[in-house]
Parts: structure tokens; sequence; C-alpha cells
């Protein structure tokens, strides 16, 4: 299904660090999940059914509270997909993605991978917290790990 070598071309074993730490401290805040799944060429033409695929082989739609969000990233075609579970996607608003989307072509663009990626991370986690906040019951239901495909 997938492998799980570390791609370096794309982020440093520090920058994979940083990331991973960024989701471990917003679903910390939140009963949300958040994933990370890089790879290096995307099989479809849509990135988006690719994240949706993912989203399913990883089982991210067994969440409680269905608030799972998966970042999907083909790094040598340069495209992504932001996939986001069924409550968190009827809370927010598509401008909300949109600009999520945005921000990460523009961090990509200016060479700034692993900061954009953080700031989406950040955004995301804002708004699971603001809809699905922590309430000392929380536990997470998926793994934290950045997954890396082909």
């Amino acid at each position: 299904m997938f492998s799980f070598s570390t791609i370096k071309t794309l982020f440093s074993k520090e920058e994979n660090q940083r990331i991973l730490d960024c989701v471990i401290e917003n679903e910390n805040k939140t009963s949300g999940e958040i994933r990370i799944f890089i790879e290096s060429h995307c099989v479809y033409m849509n990135p988006l059914w690719r994240a949706y695929e993912i989203f399913n082989q990883l089982n991210m739609y067994q969440t409680v509270n269905r608030n799972a969000v998966l970042i999907y990233i083909a790094y040598k075609d340069r495209d992504f997909a932001l996939y986001s579970d069924k409550y968190i996607f009827e809370k927010t608003t598509q401008s909300f993605w949109d600009r999520q989307s945005k921000n990460l072509i523009k961090g990509f663009y200016e060479k700034r991978e692993a900061e954009s990626l953080i700031q989406c991370i950040n955004e995301v986690g804002t708004e699971l917290h603001k809809h699905f906040p922590y309430n000392g019951e929380n536990k997470n239901e998926l793994p934290d790990e950045i997954v890396f495909g082909k």
C-alpha cells in the first residue's frame, strides 16, 4: 500500500520533526485529527481524487466526530489537495479552504515549503479547535506521523 521511506528532497529531518510537532501541538487543542501524506507523484489527474483515496485508505473517516483533515502533497508534480471529513467540512467555509490553498501555493512557489505547511497545519488546527475544542476526554484516534508514499 504505502512505502514509509523518508523523502529527503522535500523536507529535511529537522523540518519533518517541526511539521510533526506542529500536528501534535494542534491536535492537543481539539478532538480533530490532522494527517500529512507526501508522495512524489499524484497517480490521478485531480489530486483531490487521490486525497480522497488516501483519506479512505488511512481510515480517516472512522473518527468519532468525523472531523479529520488530510493534507496531501505530490511534490514532484507540484500539486496538493486538502481533504476534510464531513463535519469539519460542514462547519467551515469554502473561503477558508481557498485561503489555505493560496497560502500553500505561495509558500511552495517561494521555496518556503515547510513554513507554508506549518502555517496551514496551524490554521486548520485553529479551525478544528473552534468547532471541536478539546474537552478533556479527547483521545488521539489516528497516528500523527507524516505518511510518505512513493
